[in-house]
């Protein structure tokens, strides 16, 4: 059996690592770490691996020594390097940590929820007895600070007194971290459990809340103490060696040289939009428009960085409404499966402080304020996927706004003041006012939301739920091939002998089988937010600027309402740039501003359209109210101030609706519109049913 020692590491460096520790020298003192692959070890010694993962203490204290005590051909000598070891092939559950972990060499993976400020910690301390002068160093462990017990040399040997000397002791940077378990990996209804983890030197500052981490380190155990002295009960704490940040975004996906051709070869595809289509919720049946609008999404616009410091978004935002049970929330879970940094959360459980950030009380020792990020925050670069929108507080629904536009989330709390990141694409689901829509109402008057908010989404999708006998055959027919596949599947698993062929799933599997794996679809988003960067053309530009003029046109008449604003000529450009990059090219040509005007256009007229002219009309999402009900308000107003002054006092209803009806304002209209007027205190009810302006 191999003991670990100095000469046994060196002889491994030597071996696998001569090339890292002469690029190591080359950057020295700025790189202190060289990483070290954990299968390297086990290639070298079997013995010496098992050994690392029972003792870690001993055995990494010889790997530190070793490294800084080789021969380096450079004039550098190696003083404070460290090993960091990476890639342990078992990763425990924070969950899972139990009294026979302790001490030994593991690996946890998780996100970071909370990280404190890079803080000086002393190693080292040197103390200087204040009678005679000499200097005594005390290493300094974990825990607490200790000061000598009597001054050290011969002549004096009093208890002090002690001067702490800055400029003669040793300090290191210091970090403390919350790591909790991922989403992924919970079962349902279970809490995430948390672990704190010290790094030090030059893993301090390294993550931030929102990465997904594999720390790597030894599991110490710390006693806790309370009022009535010392517990029984001890604490974890990961003593962290290395950290392992992953995919933090699409550019941290790996892709090799053959993906890179399966890529350029999809992408010369004339099909490629169909496979993507048919790679997003393939058990969903239908809904082509809405997956190619999710597909754009994924791919997203470029974000743009202006001279004067401004910045232009390039996320797409993209906003569900529909009837029950028309699969939204499937839609959403297929996404956040995609998206790179896909967080899901419903409208309905969560606050604006979950969504955004929080400042919280800090438990970490010192019981400072720190913030805490929230969905938003930790879905930066990525998808932020919110369900049941219509549900949440509208407190809570406005600290949306910024984090959709500015795309940014600025916190002013506890005396912090600052401002988040948020650049992630927001995908909604919503319901209809009244679970469900009225098809002889304005669609826009059933969405429960504030027109400030709907307006900031690019693409908003009505689903309804209308019976159609063709189409629910093929819905019916889709569910049940699904379920069916499903259900051999699992009579395979769990039955032997059940007689079933893998063939017979695959077959049946068919219906319900995405055209491109996730996995393969995630690397083809990587490699376009990676290198494609499309420029538009003139004749695409030109189209786009004709479109949004030929609407524009429209409003011209002051009798017309405004058609489209600015912000849904911002949203086709970022489509256009999303349908290049789903064709690597490098150009934005008129097939991808056909396709945008397409599915902006399919959007404009469900949500924008005047019921009663048929126009198309901004303000209805802007304001919330469309220039044919502002006119009518006016008219009313009107009316209900000549009959004010005709009565010499208020005005009663029965005769507001008859002018009214002359005016050509349906009675119905007319009631509607007092109550609202009544709410935004345009006009007072001042005895039974009778109105006076105010």
């Amino acid at each position: 059996m191999v003991q670990s020692s100095i000469q046994v590491w060196e002889d491994f460096f030597k071996r696998y690592y001569w090339e890292n520790i002469l690029e190591l020298a080359k950057d020295y003192p700025e790189k202190r770490s060289l990483v070290i692959q954990f299968p390297d070890i086990e290639r070298f010694d079997m013995e010496l691996a098992r050994e690392l993962l029972e003792h870690p203490e001993s055995v990494m204290k010889h790997a530190n020594v070793a490294l800084s005590s080789i021969d380096l051909p450079a004039d550098v000598v190696f003083t404070n390097t460290h090993v960091r070891i990476v890639k342990i092939p078992e990763r425990i559950q924070i969950r899972e940590l139990r009294s026979s972990n302790i001490n030994k060499f593991i690996a946890v993976a998780g996100l970071i929820r909370k990280a404190t400020e890079v803080r000086p910690k002393i190693i080292n301390a040197a103390f200087k007895c204040q009678r005679c002068g000499d200097v005594t160093f005390m290493p300094q462990a974990e825990g607490k600070f200790v000061e000598p017990f009597e001054c050290q040399s011969d002549e004096c040997g009093r208890k002090g007194p002690f001067k702490l000397l800055h400029e003669q002791s040793e300090f290191i940077d210091a970090q403390k971290l919350r790591i909790q378990e991922s989403p992924d990996d919970l079962r349902g209804g279970e809490q995430p459990q948390t672990i704190d983890v010290d790094v030090d030197d030059d893993l301090a500052g390294l993550v931030s809340p929102g990465d997904r981490v594999v720390i790597s380190g030894v599991l110490r155990s710390f006693q806790r103490s309370n009022r009535e002295g010392k517990s029984t009960f001890f604490d974890l704490v990961l003593d962290g060696i290395s950290i392992d940040i992953e995919d933090k975004e699409f550019e941290d996906i790996e892709i090799s040289k053959d993906d890179i051709e399966e890529i350029l070869a999809l992408g010369k595809d004339d099909g490629i939009y169909g496979k993507i289509i048919g790679s997003i919720a393939p058990s969903i049946y239908g809904y082509e428009e809405v997956k190619e609008a999710m597909a754009l999404q994924l791919f997203s616009g470029v974000a743009k960085k202006l001279p004067d410091g401004a910045r232009i978004r390039g996320d797409i935002h993209i906003l569900l409404v529909g009837d029950p049970g028309v699969a939204k929330s499937q839609l959403l879970r297929y996404a956040v499966k995609l998206a790179p940094r896909g967080i899901y959360t419903s409208g309905k459980s969560s606050t604006s402080a979950g969504l955004t950030a929080t400042a919280v009380k800090d438990e970490f020792g010192d019981g400072r304020w720190t913030l805490e990020a929230g969905a938003l925050v930790l879905a930066d670069m990525g998808l932020a996927c919110v369900d049941e929108l219509d549900k949440m507080e509208t407190e809570d629904r406005s600290s949306m706004h910024e984090a959709m536009e500015q795309q940014t989330i600025s916190i002013a709390k506890a005396g912090i003041m600052a401002t988040l990141k948020s650049r992630c694409a927001l995908l909604g689901a919503a319901n209809p006012k009244f679970g469900r829509f009225d098809r002889y109402e304005p669609i826009a008057k059933q969405i429960n939301m504030p027109p400030a908010l709907l307006s900031r989404f690019d693409l908003i999708f009505i689903l309804t739920d209308e019976p159609n006998v063709n189409r629910d055959t093929a819905i019916a027919q889709h569910i049940l091939k699904a379920h069916y596949a499903g259900e051999l599947s699992v009579r395979k698993t769990n039955i032997i002998n059940s007689g079933i062929s893998s063939d017979e799933i695959t077959k049946a599997m068919e219906v319900i089988q995405p055209v491109l794996e996730s996995e393969q679809l995630r690397k083809y988003i990587a490699y376009t937010k990676r290198n494609i960067f499309p420029i538009i053309q003139d004749d695409a530009r030109k189209q786009l600027i004709d479109f949004y003029l030929g609407l524009r046109k429209q409003g011209e008449d002051p009798n017309s309402p405004v058609p489209v604003t600015a912000r849904q000529l911002e949203a086709l450009i970022r489509l256009a740039e999303a349908s290049a990059r789903v064709r690597l090219s490098q150009v934005i040509t008129t097939e991808d501003t056909t396709r945008t005007i397409r599915i902006v256009m399919a959007s404009l007229k469900q949500v924008m359209t005047d019921p009663e002219t048929g126009k198309l009309d901004a303000d209805i999402v802007n304001i919330g109210m469309g220039k044919n009900q502002r006119d009518r308000i006016k008219v009313l107003r009107e009316i209900i101030r000549d009959l004010q002054n005709e009565y010499k006092g208020a005005a009663p209803i029965e005769e507001i609706i008859l002018k009214a009806e002359e005016s050509g304002i349906k009675k119905e209209t007319v009631e509607d519109m007092i109550q609202k007027l009544k709410s935004a205190g345009e006009i007072i009810e001042q005895s039974n049913e009778r109105f006076r302006v105010v």
